[in-house]
C-alpha cells in the first residue's frame, strides 16, 4: 500500500514538473487561456479544465463538461471560492496576483490539494504576464503613434512658415499702398490678421514638437518674477483691453531662476486662455508667490466653470473641453505646452478654484449638521421658551501660505431658542464676501445646532 502510494506521489510530482516546463513556453504574444487549459489537461488525468480571466472577461475549456460551466466558473472569481469537491470530483480555485483575484480555474477530475494550487498560482502568473506584456504593447504604440503624429505637425509647421511669412509681408505691402478702397484695406487686414493667427499657431506646433522630443536646453537666468509678468502682459495686451488686470507680486521682488523665454510662454499662455474665458468687463487676476520652497504663477478670472472631469484633461495634447469647443476658438496646443514647460523646470500645471459657490472657504465646525459644543454664557439669562437674537460681523485675512492675498467677510445673523437656562437651539445663516486679487465672490451657508452653555 505504501509502495503505491509513493509510486502515486512520484506520478504527481513528474506531471506538475512537466506542467511546469510547458508553462515556460508559453506565448504571451496569444492569448494564454486556450493554450493553459490544453497545458492542464495534458499534464494531468482530468476529465475537464475550465479558466476564466477576468481582465477579458473570457472562459476557457477543455475536456467534458455536463455543468452550466459559465455560471459556476464565474461564481468561483466572484465569491472567491476555494474548495475541493470530492464527492463530485470538482476542484475550485481563485486565481490571484499579490493577493488579488484575477480569474478562476475548475478542474474535473482526481487532483491533490498541493497540485491544484501549484497550477492556479502558475496560470494567474501566466496570465500576469500577458496582460502587463499586451498594456506595454499598447502603451507603445500609443507612444509611436503620437510620436508620429508630433513629426508630421513639425513637418508641416516647417513647411508653412515661409510662405505665411511671405504673406504676412505682403499684406503688410498692399496695406501701405496710396488707392485702396476701403473694402480693399478691410480685406487686407483680414489676409494680415489671419496669417498672423496661423504664424502663432505654427510656432506652437514646433514648439510643442521640440518639447514632446525633449529636445530643448534650459536657458536658465535669474530673473524677477514681476518681469515675467510684464512680458506676458505686454504680449497679452490686444486680448486684455476689454478687462481691468490685477497685478499681486509677494514678496515685491520675488526671484525666478528659470528659462525666461518658456515661462514666460508658459504665463503668455494662461492669460491668453483666462481673457477667452472671462466674462467682458471682469478683472483678471496674474498672482505670483512663494510656497513651499517653490515659486506659484497662476491668473485667475470670473468665467464659465470648467467640468471636474476636465481638470487634467484640459492640459492633454489637442483637447478641447466640450462645452466651449464649438463656441471659442483654440487649438488644444496651449495648456499641453505650459504644464510641459513646468514640468521641465520640475513644477506642474494644474486647475483650481478660488471660490467654492455655497460651501464655506473656511473651517468653523465639525461638519455635522446637529452636534453639542461648549459655549461661552448668554449675554441674555436666558429662559424655558425666550428667544434672542445676535448678529455677527467679522472680517479673516486669509494672507497665509495657502491662500495669499485673499480677505474674507462675514455677515451673521442669528437666533438662539431657549430650551433651558443652559441648553439652546441655534439658527444660523451665514453670508461673506471673498476678496482675492481684486476678484469677489460670494459664499453662503444655513446652520442649525444645539448649544449647551457652560455657566
Amino acid at each position: 500500500m505504501f509502495k503505491m502510494e509513493s509510486q502515486k506521489l512520484v506520478l504527481i510530482d513528474e506531471a506538475l514538473h512537466a506542467f511546469i516546463r510547458s508553462v515556460a513556453h508559453v506565448d504571451i504574444h496569444l492569448e494564454p487561456g486556450p493554450q493553459l487549459v490544453a497545458l492542464v489537461q495534458a499534464a494531468f488525468p482530468l476529465q475537464g479544465v475550465a479558466i476564466f480571466d477576468a481582465d477579458a472577461k473570457r472562459i476557457y475549456q477543455a475536456g467534458e463538461w455536463n455543468l452550466d460551466l459559465e455560471h459556476l466558473v464565474r461564481n468561483v472569481y466572484i465569491f472567491e471560492t476555494v474548495s475541493d469537491d470530492v464527492e463530485r470530483g470538482i476542484t475550485r480555485r481563485v486565481l490571484r496576483v499579490r493577493k488579488f483575484p484575477v480569474g478562476a480555474l475548475l478542474m474535473r477530475g482526481e487532483v491533490t490539494q498541493t497540485t491544484a494550487d501549484s497550477v492556479a498560482t502558475l496560470c494567474a502568473l501566466t496570465f500576469d504576464r500577458y496582460h502587463s506584456y499586451a498594456n506595454v504593447g499598447r502603451t507603445e504604440t500609443a507612444r509611436r503613434t503620437e510620436q508620429l503624429r508630433t513629426t508630421v505637425l513639425n513637418s508641416l509647421a516647417h513647411a508653412y512658415k515661409t510662405p505665411l511669412t511671405a504673406i504676412q509681408v505682403a499684406s503688410s505691402g498692399l496695406a501701405e499702398m496710396d488707392g485702396l478702397s476701403a473694402e480693399q484695406r478691410d480685406l487686407v487686414e483680414l489676409i494680415r490678421e489671419q496669417a498672423t493667427l496661423l504664424n502663432g499657431l505654427t510656432t506652437r506646433l514646433l514648439k510643442t514638437a521640440k518639447l514632446e522630443a525633449q529636445d530643448v536646453q534650459l536657458n536658465k537666468e535669474r530673473i524677477f518674477a514681476s518681469q515675467i509678468i510684464e512680458d506676458a502682459l505686454a504680449v497679452c495686451r490686444d486680448q486684455l483691453s476689454n478687462f481691468t488686470v490685477s497685478v499681486t507680486v509677494a514678496p515685491e521682488e520675488l526671484p525666478l531662476i528659470c528659462d525666461r523665454e518658456l515661462v514666460t510662454s508658459l504665463l503668455t499662455q494662461y492669460v491668453d486662455n483666462a481673457t477667452k474665458y472671462a466674462d467682458v468687463g471682469t478683472v483678471i487676476a496674474v498672482v505670483a508667490y512663494e510656497k513651499e520652497q517653490g515659486v506659484v504663477l497662476s491668473v485667475a478670472n470670473t468665467g464659465p466653470r470648467i467640468s471636474p472631469a476636465d481638470h487634467e484633461r484640459v492640459f492633454d495634447l489637442y483637447y478641447r473641453c466640450a462645452e466651449t469647443a464649438t463656441t471659442t476658438s483654440g487649438t488644444g496646443v496651449g495648456l499641453a505646452i505650459a504644464r510641459r514647460v513646468a514640468q521641465l523646470h520640475g513644477g506642474d500645471a494644474w486647475v483650481s478654484y478660488l471660490f467654492t459657490g455655497s460651501n464655506r472657504p473656511y473651517n468653523t465646525s465639525n461638519g455635522n449638521i446637529f452636534g453639542f459644543v461648549p459655549v461661552k454664557k448668554s449675554v441674555f439669562k436666558g429662559g424655558w421658551g425666550e428667544i434672542e437674537g445676535v448678529l455677527h460681523v467679522s472680517t479673516f485675512d486669509l494672507n497665509d501660505k495657502s491662500i495669499y492675498g485673499g480677505q474674507f467677510t462675514r455677515i451673521t445673523p442669528m437666533v438662539n431658542w431657549y430650551l433651558s437656562q443652559a441648553l439652546r437651539w441655534e439658527l444660523t445663516y451665514g453670508y461673506g464676501i471673498l476678496d482675492r486679487f481684486g476678484l469677489k465672490g460670494h459664499v453662503h451657508f444655513f446652520e442649525t445646532r444645539i448649544q449647551l452653555t457652560v455657566l
